[in-house]
């Protein structure tokens, strides 16, 4: 069959690794992309030049020419609505598509999503295993099968639903990401991301890992999962050869996790790979040792949330129970070895004492991170946090609604009965504060801390948002160089396009080295993997799921 994803804004691994799995299976896979520049839905929002750069018309149209029999969706909150427009356009041309949607935001809200005309079959949790066993009900049209993490309807409106089974916990059994599939979107080369793992031992209130581990189950047993070192390094191996990589950034949510995987991993890879790279830690993993082991193996950089340095206030209410020792011992270790810290703090977390600003402007100060994003809090479905706010009254059951379904997901800057403008004020001027810290020497710090306190809300948003670019681009931080070279060769296309010139792939790779050969080759090197999914197994499956 033909199956087309439809993607938005930057690469998703998640597409890419079903991508790979439908490959495997014999099916014909393409991707319909929103660049979607000047609203990203991300990190810029720029109405008035998002407008002329829309590109949902491109979407429509390439889902058109590619004509699959399959349209498949991962939406976020804040991508819900534009993909649900997206299927409802793909439908009034191509009415016997099938629609399937997944991810956190369907997995919050199954219900609702399933409910909707556009949507024909929704997958809860990971679809490994469900994905294709949602193409060969399709493909071979048989409805009424039950199939595991999944609902569908018939064409009489029943809803058939499938129990929740448990994660996949053998992830060698699956295929490398397809990054083929993104070569004519993204610059794969500035900064290869990717996966070593799944799964987050922490559940913080305001994450989808507060959910998600729970959809088959409260057991946090099976949630954490590793691939060995060798799948692993089979594809950086394949990467490293098919681009010209500068970066990897693995975007576990805890690469540090693991002591034992960490160390035969990196040693590995700095014999095989020996590229820099970047990853995601947590205050109580990271300490001398871990810190020493990453610089060792070309770590260059460390992304950490903090998010808030109170530590009553993170426990009771974040469900964070590292404390700010921990976070400056942390940082200790990682200064120690010459690793670049970039720090993740959220703005506008509900009743969060106002003093807890203060003491991480005294952190931030002290051992002056790298970089310092900023996130202003939002209240996503299904979240621990979510639910709280909607049992006190923060959130009224229309505004909960609204969330639900996608609108307004910005909720604190779109909500005028949470927000405490003299608290907004005092945020901005904070987070005024904590850019200026990654760029100023610390005298000259000091003196813009004492005049920005003073400052209009709108010159420090303005000075927040500058400072952030221009310290980036100077201090070549690979996160902003990789974003500003995706925009310039987007806004060229663009531009380009409109007068009639194609350009080629935003990737230039070396034809030679074949994916579908590396996805075969990596198939056959771990053929005696027991749970790797086969054309019989599928079958066992199946049938076992309609005993049910």
């Amino acid at each position: 069959m033909h199956v087309t994803f439809v993607g938005i804004g930057w690469e998703q691994l998640g597409i890419s690794l079903l991508s790979a799995i439908a490959k495997r299976y014999g099916h014909s896979v393409n991707l319909a992309f929103s660049v979607s520049l000047f609203n990203d839905r991300y990190n810029f929002d720029v109405p008035v030049l998002s407008s002329f750069f829309d590109d949902t018309k491109d979407v429509i149209d390439t889902i058109e020419k590619q004509h699959p029999d399959v349209l498949v969706f991962s939406p976020l909150t804040c991508t819900y609505q534009w993909m649900l427009s997206v299927a409802a356009a793909a439908k009034q041309i191509l009415p016997n598509v099938k629609v399937v949607f997944g991810g956190v935001h369907v997995s919050a809200v199954p219900e609702l999503v399933i409910s909707r005309e556009e949507v024909d079959f929704i997958c809860i949790g990971e679809g490994d295993i469900a994905f294709p066993l949602i193409l060969q009900v399709i493909e071979k049209r048989l409805y009424g099968k039950i199939i595991p993490n999944t609902r569908y309807k018939l064409a009489n409106g029943k809803i058939i639903i499938g129990p929740q089974t448990g994660f996949i916990q053998d992830l060698d059994s699956l295929p490398i990401f397809d990054k083929p599939l993104w070569e004519d979107y993204m610059r794969l080369g500035d900064i290869y991301f990717t996966l070593a793992s799944r799964g987050c031992p922490n559940r913080c209130s305001y994450c989808f890992n507060s959910y998600f581990a729970g959809l088959h189950g409260n057991s946090p047993i099976g949630y954490v999962r590793h691939r060995s070192p060798e799948h692993m390094l089979a594809e950086l191996r394949f990467a490293k050869k098919r681009y010209r990589l500068k970066i990897i950034e693995f975007e576990d949510d805890v690469f540090t996790l693991n002591k034992k995987w960490l160390k035969e991993f990196l040693y590995k890879y700095k014999k095989e790979i020996g590229l820099p790279f970047q990853c995601l830690s947590h205050p109580l993993y990271m300490n001398n040792e871990i810190a020493r082991l990453l610089a060792d193996a070309g770590c260059i950089y460390v992304q950490m949330g903090v998010q808030s340095m109170h530590d009553g206030y993170k426990r009771s209410v974040l469900n964070r129970y590292e404390t700010q020792s921990h976070i400056e011992s942390a940082f200790n270790a990682m200064r120690r070895y010459n690793i670049k810290v970039k720090v993740d703090h959220m703005f506008a977390l509900p009743n969060e004492p106002i003093e807890a600003q203060e003491l991480a402007l005294k952190v931030y100060m002290k051992y002056r991170p790298f970089r310092i994003q900023t996130f202003w809090t939002n209240f996503l479905p299904g979240t621990k946090m979510f639910h709280e706010a909607c049992e006190s009254g923060l959130i009224t059951e229309s505004e909960a609604d609204l969330l639900n379904n996608g609108i307004n997901s910005d909720f604190y800057r779109n909500s005028a009965k949470i927000k405490d403008h003299s608290k907004e004020r005092i945020y901005h001027r904070y987070e005024a504060c904590f850019k200026l810290i990654q760029s100023l020497p610390p005298k000259a710090v000091q003196y813009s801390i004492t005049v920005l306190l003073h400052m209009p809300v709108v010159v420090c948003r303005l000075i927040s948002f500058f400072i952030d670019i221009f310290s980036g681009l100077i201090k070549r931080n690979p996160d902003h160089i990789g974003y500003a070279k995706y925009y310039l060769f987007h806004i060229i296309r663009f531009l380009l396009k409109k007068v009639g010139v194609e350009i080629g792939p935003a990737t230039k790779v070396d034809r030679q080295l074949n994916y579908k050969d590396k996805i075969v080759e990596c198939r056959e090197y771990f053929r005696d993997i027991s749970k790797e999914i086969s054309d019989s197994k599928l079958k066992e499956e199946e049938e076992d799921m309609c005993r049910v």
